[in-house]
């Protein structure tokens, strides 16, 4: 049993110590529920600005989520000033209500796309909130703290040599 842990733990850790797209990735916990006021905010220095990216919100979420859609406003703001805000719907669910993600424990991760072929053409600071967003059916005032998610975070990757 301890030799099987060992060596999921190390095979895991190969392929996240191996992912070389990766330009920034980190995450911040949630406490024991996401307030829907509380803001997770990421400042990131742009890389470049010539090069495409992708960008990603990532989610780690236990059994306790129960919805089977997760609903985000992800904001970026630029270094000049400029904001571009988005309301984001991501399936989080197979209609079974199986949790989708990867993971064999209890916390599932999600990597859920935000952008596309993103060009930081500013130098300097780029700062990106996410908040959640969730309500349940008819439910004006929405989900007040939502359980179940334990980690937010942002990454970004460089566009594979595919693209």
């Amino acid at each position: 049993m301890l030799s099987r842990l060992l060596l999921g733990l190390a095979c895991s850790l190969c392929v996240f110590s191996c992912d070389s797209n990766a330009v920034f990735d980190t995450y911040k916990t949630v406490p024991e529920a996401w307030n829907k006021n509380d803001v997770i905010s990421f400042n990131i220095t742009a890389p470049d600005s010539i090069s495409p990216y992708n960008l990603f919100v990532n989610l780690r979420n236990t059994n306790a989520y129960k919805f089977n859609n997760l609903y985000l406003i992800v904001e970026m703001n630029f270094p000049n000033g400029k904001a571009v805000k988005d309301t984001l719907e991501y399936r989080m669910a197979a209609p079974d209500g199986t949790l989708l993600g990867t993971g064999l424990s209890s916390v599932k991760e999600n990597k859920l796309w935000y952008k596309e072929g993103v060009v930081f053409e500013e130098s300097g600071e780029y700062t990106v909130k996410i908040q959640h967003a969730m309500r349940k059916n008819g439910d004006v005032n929405g989900v007040l703290d939502l359980e179940g998610v334990t980690d937010i975070g942002f990454r970004i990757e460089e566009l594979s040599a595919e693209h």
